[in-house]
């Protein structure tokens, strides 16, 4: 089993930008594909983003796409999200997931969570 710690969150005015890690745990961090969830108050856990086992392959929610950036370095078992053109809509808490089969990250197919960062965007 893998352990995954977030961290990185905070408070930001809108159009600023943060980065978040996700460290992971074990040495076989290369075997999961990682993505990035979030949560906001009152509302379901959605997807955000999501980052193949190598890293050379990237998918983002079109409420992100072209202002979050998704990578990994297998090497320092780290998953990053640069956000950046931050809006008061992306204010949520942030969790780093992990699957150990399948290709994409679904709410139903994530193997492991982090505890969560919360990013807060204030207008």
């Amino acid at each position: 089993q893998v352990q995954l710690v977030e961290s990185g969150g905070g408070l930001v005015q809108a159009g600023g930008s943060l980065r978040l890690s996700c460290a992971a745990s074990g040495r076989t961090f290369s075997s999961y594909a990682m993505g990035w969830f979030r949560q906001a108050p009152g509302k379901v856990r959605e997807f955000v983003a999501d980052i193949t086992r190598s890293g050379a392959g990237t998918y983002y929610d079109d409420s992100v796409k072209g202002r979050f950036t998704i990578s990994r370095d297998n090497a320092k078992n780290t998953m990053y999200l640069q956000m950046n053109s931050l809006k008061p809509e992306d204010t949520a808490n942030y969790y780093c997931a992990a699957d150990a089969l399948y290709s994409r990250l679904r709410i139903g197919n994530v193997d492991y969570w982090g505890q969560g960062t919360q990013v807060t965007v204030s207008s």
